[in-house]
């Protein structure tokens, strides 16, 4: 009896991972399509950061385990013609918005 009361109880907690990580984002994402943290499917479906418990729409790549984000530095340009940014660090809280208000949130 102990046996069958141990997998209806493990079974639900190793689905729920599974099903979860592919609701949420990546720990690492850049806009740029030169980046090799780009992902264009992911892009999207539209992501939500929240960065020191302000959500920021000039994200242009974001790092969740190393907690820092880079936005652009005003009008500036580099000599290619890409923006300057500027890496901030803090805590990153990440989400699909696809998913509405009560998507789960990828957080270190």
């Amino acid at each position: 009896m102990t046996d069958e009361t141990l997998q209806p109880e493990t079974a639900p907690d190793s689905a729920a991972p599974v099903n979860s990580g592919a609701d949420v984002p990546p720990d690492r994402l850049a806009i740029n399509p030169r980046s090799p943290y780009f992902d264009e499917e992911k892009l999207r479906r539209g992501i939500g950061i929240r960065f020191k418990e302000v959500v920021r729409t000039n994200v242009e790549e974001y790092c969740i385990s190393e907690g820092w984000v880079r936005v652009q530095a005003g009008k500036a340009m580099d000599r290619k013609g890409n923006p300057l940014t500027i890496k901030l660090n803090g805590p990153v809280e990440a989400w699909f918005e696809d998913l509405g208000e009560g998507a789960p949130v990828a957080k270190a």
